[in-house]
């Protein structure tokens, strides 16, 4: 039955929520006229003011919102509040007909929960994060359960209190406008003697209204039902609008005003004016019922009155099932719900942790904590921000707190204020104390106060509470005033040497005094900085915790806070969160400029680490007056992906490929030739440009990727042959004993092949120049040389493909994580048996189309700087198949080979979708009978296919079936061999 009513109470709440939406868009939508909330002073109503000022964007327009504080700052109860309403409503519209009005008592003190003072209770967190991201408070969820109640009453007004929270389904509520009703939910009776407690009629109307009576006086009164519930007083009653006119009455002149709302009258809406609505009251125990204030002359004679105007009436019982009463009473039993509790609203969409930057262990609301932080069990944060390596203790509350390296004892609550005078103050009392009574942490005040010789409480007469004595001390700062209050603790708790001079020096104020002086646009400005740094610290945890970049909110833009934090972040940030930060929040802002910064700091942080080694060569010389290098190209086979920026950089990566030639040749071709003129020449056949350079500045100029010579100049830096500033090219180039042409060209490879051809003419650049200028190399100097290439090229690449074909065989390739990288190339011997084999059943298929996707590689980093789980997953897979594959290789094992050839092809196509697509899995689809493993080469996309075909299948049959299916179209068997000498 309880997952029932959660459904129906989920669903309800649901209903509301787009009912609320309905009424914040169409104007059509029943919505209430005015929403009117009573204040204890005018203090408190500026306060409310300006909270739901802070809100004009999620209220309904067509609704007058207005804050009514009690007549001069002086209590004249929920029942004189009432009679305020009514006067504001009469002073603004001609008659109360046709009003639909939703009145919110809230103009408590909230003494049992002091850091709500100032706030207003109403305006008290709910751990509940808003479907539209907002944090909620009680006021937001009143305002959402109860937009569906303006179609349920054709005009009247409904009262609530401020401080319980209704859940229930306003379909339920039948109210015919007669006369009142009281919207009552079944309890259990132990929590029904802690409230007013409904006794219905047989007509349907109440009989009368116990209140806080024992549980045996319910049973008697025979108030309990079978199952030992109560029809609680939920505090929401209606108002037909003749009592709302009845009640006018008693103010309708300026005499009948001051004679019934006043302070020493001080009417209840509860014990004053339902009392004689209910059918079984007498007017001798009228006068006898517990007032809100004292009993007095004055009260008797208003409650003749009341009682005149109101018993004309009755007040229906609206009993609605399932529905749920959730009372915010004490800091004791906040803790409890935070800690525990919240989980039996969990259907609603409770939790621990709302709209907070915490760890899940901690209970938070709008709340940062740092990761150094120490936190004790059974805490709550509220609004707080909790820095480096403080400690709180258990049991503990931190609200509207800003708390730096500081230790904060366990079982206490500590909130700060600012004030009005631009001061702050921070109350520090125990989570068990009650502030309407004269003890702090156990402690007596009267004999505190006498023992240390000061005074807490100044006026004569005044009560001697923890509510009104002024112990906190005004601080310019919030640290200080922090501070402060632990030593307030320390005093209190015996553990600390009074200086009665300096307490006498300061100025303390009581929980009262704080309250009435608290600067409303401070609150909300809190609340508004810590929303901001919620969200930016969470990003920063998302990052630290690999959460996807996608799945984080989107934000409109950042606020001004929301940029300094950025700032000061970026400042401090290392490789890897500098640019995920710039990443994440190009994701979130939709912002294109933020995911380009990322790839520049990419970029150049790659770049400043790869040319740190580099060094202008002043001893090189040419000693030929013509050099050709000639360079295979290469297939991947494991690994692909890992060795690309910046994967490589904070994982390392994991490579094996092979050397191959493509109609028996050795593409790849650079010639290097001596001239007499003082000039460099690039040509460069294959693109059909040609270029000659007499000044150096043009050829030290790279970073533009249209430059038709970049690689070549980029070859030339890299290598040391040209400084990277400054110098003469004549000077350099009679040094080196005369000008010279480098001529490059790829001959018969399609573009986009797939094999690496642009890396490994980079390669052929370095290893060409190398040798004409007689400079002594290792294969790791060629793979380092070319990697600082590719660097100054930026093209972002990783460092497989040059390794792939500087030299011939299979290569195992690894690196560790670094700015810069080292491979270690492990040149891997094969039985002449597997080679044959290989030789055998190694196939390259050309697909005929070229992949045209310009943001691939953009695209593939983005998903793993954006932390995307089945690109991280895959990059890390795909390592480990390498290893395996040259596990299987070694031990001549070509069918496991190709089974983890397979494997990879389903991991390639997680790390990058594009790298399939419709014609390659028509060719995959046309052989899958005659391969036992398949991958695209490179990138795939286009390009070259590779396969591991069936023992005992030939090339001869697989280009026949691509015949078959594909006829005289490009798709066909290409001439490959694998190299390995």
């Amino acid at each position: 039955m309880t997952n029932l009513n959660s459904l129906f109470l989920s669903q309800a709440y649901k209903d509301c929520w787009d009912d609320y939406n309905r009424s914040l868009k169409l104007r059509s939508f029943p919505r209430w006229d005015y929403v009117i909330l009573t204040a204890s002073n005018e203090q408190q109503a500026e306060g409310f003011r300006k909270q739901i000022e802070d809100r004009q964007n999620f209220l309904p327009r067509g609704t007058k919102f207005v804050a009514i504080p009690d007549r001069d700052g002086r209590r004249v109860g929920s029942g004189g509040a009432t009679l305020e309403v009514l006067r504001y409503l009469h002073e603004q519209e001609e008659s109360f007909d046709s009003l639909r009005v939703l009145v919110i008592h809230s103009g408590g003190d909230s003494k049992r929960v002091p850091q709500y003072s100032a706030l207003g209770k109403l305006f008290s967190p709910v751990p509940h994060e808003l479907p539209n991201g907002r944090s909620s408070t009680l006021f937001d969820e009143f305002m959402i359960c109860m937009s569906s109640v303006p179609s349920r009453i054709r005009e009247g007004m409904v009262l609530l209190s401020g401080d319980v929270l209704l859940l229930f389904n306003p379909l339920q509520i039948d109210y015919n406008n007669v006369g009142a009703a009281a919207i009552s939910f079944k309890e259990n009776v132990e929590t029904g003697k802690n409230h007013g407690v409904y006794l219905n009629g047989p007509d349907g109307n109440v009989k009368c209204c116990l209140q806080k009576k024992s549980v045996e006086v319910l049973r008697e009164a025979g108030a309990v039902n079978e199952s030992g519930c109560v029809d609680i007083d939920t505090g929401a009653l209606i108002f037909s609008t003749d009592i709302m006119k009845s009640l006018y009455s008693l103010i309708e002149t300026d005499a009948d005003y001051d004679r019934n709302v006043n302070e020493r009258t001080r009417l209840s809406l509860y014990a004053d004016f339902l009392y004689p609505l209910a059918s079984d009251s007498t007017l001798e125990d009228f006068y006898r019922e517990k007032p809100e204030g004292e009993f007095c002359p004055e009260l008797t004679a208003a409650r003749t009155r009341v009682w005149e105007v109101l018993r004309p009436y009755r007040m229906k019982l609206l009993r609605l099932a399932p529905a749920k009463f959730i009372h915010f009473g004490t800091t004791r039993e906040i803790l409890e719900l935070m800690n525990g509790g919240v989980d039996e609203y969990h259907y609603l969409g409770w939790s621990r942790k709302v709209g907070s930057s915490i760890r899940s262990d901690v209970s938070g609301y709008n709340s940062v904590l740092s990761s150094r932080a120490f936190v004790g069990k059974d805490c709550y944060l509220e609004v707080s921000y909790v820095h480096g390596n403080s400690r709180i203790g258990s049991h503990s509350v931190l609200s509207y707190i800003d708390v730096q390296d500081q230790v904060i004892p366990d079982n206490v609550v500590l909130h700060g204020l600012k004030q009005r005078n631009g001061k702050f103050i921070v109350r520090i009392f125990g989570v068990n104390d009650n502030p309407k009574e004269n003890r702090l942490f156990g402690r007596d005040l009267d004999e505190l106060e006498d023992t240390l010789g000061v005074r807490f409480w100044e006026e004569n007469g005044q009560a001697h509470t923890l509510w009104s004595a002024a112990l906190y001390q005004e601080a310019d700062t919030i640290r200080e005033a922090t501070d402060a209050a632990l030593e307030l603790y320390e005093i209190v708790t015996g553990g600390k040497d009074f200086d009665r001079s300096l307490w006498t020096a300061a100025s303390h104020k009581s929980l009262c005094a704080g309250f009435n002086e608290a600067d409303p646009d401070a609150i909300i400005a809190w609340n508004k900085r810590m929303a901001d740094l919620v969200t930016m610290d969470g990003i920063a945890k998302a990052i630290r915790d690999q959460v996807p970049a996608g799945s984080i909110r989107k934000l409109q833009s950042l606020t001004k806070i929301q940029k300094e934090w950025l700032r000061k972040r970026l400042r401090k940030a290392d490789f890897g969160e500098k640019m995920r930060l710039h990443y994440y929040l190009g994701v979130i802002l939709e912002d294109e400029n933020e995911v380009q910064e990322c790839f520049r700091i990419i970029q150049s942080e790659v770049l400043e680490a790869t040319i740190k080694s580099l060094a202008y060569n002043e001893q090189a010389r040419i000693v030929t007056d013509h050099h050709t290098v000639r360079l295979p190209l290469r297939v991947n086979w494991g690994g692909g992906w890992s060795d690309t920026p910046p994967y490589c950089n904070e994982k390392g990566g994991t490579v094996l490929n092979a050397a191959i030639l493509l109609n028996g040749e050795k593409p790849v071709e650079v010639t290097l030739e001596r001239i007499p003129e003082q000039k460099v020449i690039f040509d460069s056949r294959d693109m059909d440009v040609h270029g000659e350079f007499d000044t150096i500045e043009p050829l030290q100029a790279t970073g533009d990727p249209y430059d038709p010579f970049a690689l070549q100049k980029a070859c030339l830096l890299a290598c040391g042959i040209i400084p990277r500033e400054g110098h003469a090219l004549g000077e350099i180039l009679e040094r080196l004993g005369g000008g010279f042409v480098m001529h490059s060209e790829v001959t018969n490879v399609p573009k986009g092949s797939g094999l690496g051809t642009s890396s490994i003419l980079s390669a052929a650049c370095v290893k060409a120049v190398f040798e004409f200028m007689g400079i002594a190399y290792t294969e790791e100097d060629l793979y380092a040389h070319v990697l600082a290439m590719e660097q100054i090229m930026s093209t972002g690449g990783g460092w497989q493909d040059q390794v792939g074909g500087i030299t011939s065989g299979l290569k195992y390739i690894t690196s560790m994580p670094g700015l810069q990288q080292q491979l270690q190339v492990a040149h891997i011997e094969l039985s002449p048996q597997t080679k044959k084999e290989l030789d055998e059943r190694f196939v390259l298929i050309y697909t005929g189309q070229r992949r045209l996707a310009r943001n691939l590689l953009r695209d593939v980093v983005g998903r793993y700087v954006g932390n995307e789980p089945d690109s991280l997953f895959a990059l890390e897979e795909i390592q480990k198949t390498a290893a395996l594959m040259r596990f299987e290789l070694e031990r001549g094992n070509v069918d496991g080979f190709a089974k983890l050839l397979d494997y990879h092809w389903e991991l390639s196509k997680k790390i990058d979708a594009g790298s399939s697509n419709t014609l390659i899995e028509q060719i995959f689809s046309s052989i899958e009978e005659l391969v036992d493993g398949k991958l695209v080469c490179g990138a795939g996309g286009g390009g070259f296919l590779q396969v591991i075909l069936k023992k005992g299948v030939t090339r001869q049959m697989v280009e026949e079936r691509l015949k078959e299916v594909f006829m005289d179209s490009l798709v066909g068997v290409a001439d490959c061999n694998l190299v390995w000498e």
